[in-house]
């Protein structure tokens, strides 16, 4: 086992900007309309060592818990779980919302897909952005496609003001949008099922208007108001935070200006990513805006920050064990975990 460098996938779209080229130092002259990074994902290939050249999908398929954990097994077999990436929205997405795992390996079976349960942590918002977040009060399915169809959707969404630092959780069903202004981490199920519900009659490549999913969003939209808008972070140990926690993913925000000893857990693969400074994870240097794979059985390893450093952390955990009962032990109250660590 060693840690696994990826090849990042660069996606992009018609919303897509230039804030994430220059972010990362790519060479001029810089794309207009880079979208999205895709950090570490299935079908990204490793760089690095005897795997270089496969699919990350391959290795974990062949290496099975020794790459990706135990943790994961039950839903997701030998199937690489997560997806992480980053977003510029230069322009606002579309409209749309993602099923759960219910409707997506009976509806959508045939595309091999989970579910897509996602969350958001705000990199840079330029002032007065905002993110689509549910609906503004309870509605329902008939009054939903009446708006749709009469031009008046936009004023049953629910728009939320977004600066650097805020978590958002948005779990399967919640309809949500990313307007302009916003660079953000995103950490998500391996799916890619996405409905479209409006996209401001915008025509892609083709000149045609994009392709909308209204009947199937019907179905899986959730009709009641969000109950928690943002996610506060907690903090589990001196430079350590968790942004988020759910039964698919947990996001951590890790500062460190001296050398670190971690070590893996057989639970579990872990992600890094740089989101400030530079840093050599388990001897692989790493600059701003790149990610490592640290396969389940890895063992002990180094965090060594060029000065100072930040990184994002995810795992597949279990949630009571890694992050429950041990914010419980520090003195939490049940209902304060429970606006960081969703169970369902």
């Amino acid at each position: 086992m060693h840690p696994l460098r990826l090849e990042p996938k660069f996606d992009h779209r018609l919303w897509g900007g230039q804030r994430l080229a220059r972010w990362i130092g790519l060479p001029e002259p810089l794309p207009d309309d880079l979208a999205e990074i895709w950090l570490v994902y299935a079908e990204n290939r490793i760089l690095n060592g005897d795997l270089a050249g496969k699919p990350l999908g391959e290795a974990a398929e062949a290496l099975g818990e020794n790459l990706i954990g135990s943790q994961s097994l039950p839903l997701y077999d030998r199937d690489f779980p997560q997806l992480t990436k980053f977003i510029d929205a230069n322009d606002r997405l579309s409209i749309q919302v993602h099923p759960d795992d219910a409707y997506a390996h009976t509806v959508e079976a045939h595309s091999g897909f989970h579910g897509k349960t996602e969350a958001w942590y705000i990199l840079h918002a330029e002032p007065g952005a905002t993110l689509i977040y549910g609906l503004s009060r309870p509605s329902n399915r008939e009054e939903f496609a009446r708006a749709v169809q009469e031009g008046r959707l936009e004023a049953l969404l629910n728009y939320i003001p977004v600066q650097a630092g805020d978590v958002v959780f948005v779990p399967a069903g919640t309809l949500h949008a990313i307007n302009a202004g916003i660079v953000l981490f995103e950490i998500q199920q391996k799916s890619d099922l996405t409905y479209r519900v409006y996209d401001y009659n915008r025509r892609g490549p083709d000149g045609k208007l994009r392709e909308l999913h209204l009947e199937k969003a019907l179905d899986v939209i959730r009709y009641e108001p969000p109950a928690q808008e943002k996610i506060p972070p907690i903090e589990l140990e001196t430079g350590r935070e968790l942004l988020i926690a759910c039964p698919y993913f947990a996001l951590e925000r890790h500062q460190y200006a001296r050398t670190a000893q971690l070590t893996t857990r057989p639970a579990s693969f872990e992600t890094w990513t740089v989101i400030g400074g530079a840093a050599r994870i388990a001897g692989e240097e790493l600059a701003l805006g790149e990610a490592i794979v640290l396969p389940a059985h890895l063992g002990e390893y180094a965090i060594e920050p060029a000065g100072e450093a930040v990184l994002l952390r995810t795992l597949y955990p279990d949630l009571a064990e890694d992050y429950i009962e041990r914010l419980h032990l520090a003195g939490h109250a049940p209902q304060r975990i429970a606006q960081t660590v969703k169970r369902w």
